[in-house]
């Protein structure tokens, strides 16, 4: 009896011991990474609710996504227009603008000369990928054979963005 209750003891002592080294082992790796929680954004002085910008005259604004899954064509037509207007607020270094699609959310903070993007969170259902220049961001939201593109590009003059679904 006394034998048996050493080897569960033991067992116990070496599981707890490699769980605890596991655990810090992916802890230190995975600091710092996206998996960190997200900061929030400064609320300005002029009030905590982000103003809506108007879209340009040759965009057209669409209404938002529906919660209930639609039925997609198998060949979706390319389109150049935002799904959403983008709504601004002032920031110290420019202006945080978040573009809303039927993919997800991009959130870019757009300067005089560059931008960096502040977050992308993909829509239920929707996967995201980002890649990154010196010159330009794409945020890609996908599902499916559905693409959604957020595209910011600063390389001949202040930041632009372009949203395309495809």
């Amino acid at each position: 009896m006394r034998r048996g209750l050493v080897h569960v003891l033991a067992w116990l002592l070496a599981t707890g011991a490699a769980v605890t080294l596991s655990w810090w082992g992916v802890h230190t790796v995975m600091a710092g990474t996206a998996y960190d929680p997200p900061r929030a954004l400064p609320v300005t002085a002029a009030g905590s609710t982000a103003q809506r910008a108007k879209p340009p005259a040759h965009e057209t604004a669409r209404p938002s996504p529906s919660r209930t899954p639609a039925a997609s064509p198998a060949t979706p037509a390319p389109s150049r227009t935002p799904s959403r207007s983008p709504s601004a607020s002032a920031t110290g270094s420019g202006r945080v603008k978040a573009y809303d699609t039927d993919g997800g959310r991009a959130v870019f903070d757009l300067g005089p000369t560059d931008a960096t993007l502040v977050s992308a969170t993909p829509g239920t259902g929707w996967s995201m990928q980002v890649w990154k220049t010196q010159t330009w961001i794409r945020v890609e939201f996908s599902r499916a054979a559905d693409r959604v593109s957020v595209f910011c590009t600063w390389h001949d003059g202040p930041p632009h963005v372009d949203v395309g679904t495809y």
